[in-house]
Parts: C-alpha cells; structure tokens; sequence
C-alpha cells in the first residue's frame, strides 16, 4: 500500500460514523488486549469518567470545554508536511 492509499484509508477510517454500540465494542477491545496494571488503569479511568459525567451530554461538554483549554493553550495546529 502507497503512502497516499495508507493516508486515505486512515482518514476514510478516522470519518466513518459509529454507532454507540460499536464504539463501545472497540474501546473495549483496545482496553481488553492491554496486559496487567496498564489495562486496569485505562479500565479504572474509563469507570471513573462514566460516573462523573454519567450522561452523553456531560461528556460531550467536559471533551468541548478540554478541546477548547487545549487549543488556547497550544495554539492552533500545523499542518501536516508530506514527506
């Protein structure tokens, strides 16, 4: 695979939409295939999160609100250069 046919699939990949249910599954996956103490860590953050922001609107707004503080503080992104 070409570097331009890698970038296209990665960014058809990065767009695609998913339901609820399948972002689920492949957080779970990702989570599931970690070994020991880093698995359970993310798995702990993951619950943790979920309780404090139970609702997809709370997290929504806590991700929009973080989005924003780190974009202030980083600036806006440079593209990317092509090699």
């Amino acid at each position: 695979m070409s570097p331009d046919e890698l970038r296209a699939e990665v960014e058809r990949l990065h767009l695609a939409p998913l339901s609820a249910d399948e972002f689920s599954e492949r957080v779970a996956r990702a989570v599931a295939e970690l070994d020991g103490e880093e698995g359970e860590s993310i798995a702990a953050l993951i619950r943790w999160f979920r309780r404090r922001y139970p609702t997809p609107r709370e997290r929504l707004a806590y991700t929009r609100r973080k989005h924003a503080e780190w974009t202030r503080k980083l600036g806006p992104p440079r593209p990317a250069t092509q090699t």
